[in-house]
């Protein structure tokens, strides 16, 4: 017997003001399977997380442009929405140097496709 209705994929918010590294991001996400949506900077990603009780993890840089950088961001969903699972990635600090929410994980840049999908699908499950 089959289901009625087609598995809904998990939704992950990527959050990064590079614009080719953002569409690499959300290709990246697709191919694991699952939704992306897209936010340019933390206001924007906090405004989408605002609206939306979906988003099952969220992928951010951590230098962004405004007021909140992707570390702040973190802190911020960690403590507004702790059930959300949280990916920080950058190419110019390194892990030692990050103070992260407990349960985030840490990416270094260039992206991995592989270890970025294994990472989703230990933190949120296979789509």
């Amino acid at each position: 017997m089959t289901p009625d209705h087609p598995c809904i994929p998990a939704v992950v918010l990527v959050v990064e003001d590079e614009m080719v590294l953002r569409m690499r991001a959300i290709d990246i996400v697709e191919d694991a399977g699952y939704m992306p949506l897209e936010a340019m900077d933390a206001a924007e990603a906090v405004a989408i997380l605002e609206s939306r009780s979906d988003v099952a993890l969220i992928c951010t840089d951590i230098q962004m442009p405004g007021q909140m950088d992707g570390v702040g961001l973190a802190h911020a969903v960690h403590a507004r929405w702790p059930v959300i699972k949280i990916i920080v990635v950058s190419g110019q600090l390194k892990l030692q140097d990050l103070d992260l929410p407990p349960r985030s994980r840490f990416l270094g840049k260039p992206l991995n496709a592989g270890e970025v999908i294994a990472e989703m699908r230990d933190m949120i499950g296979h789509a």
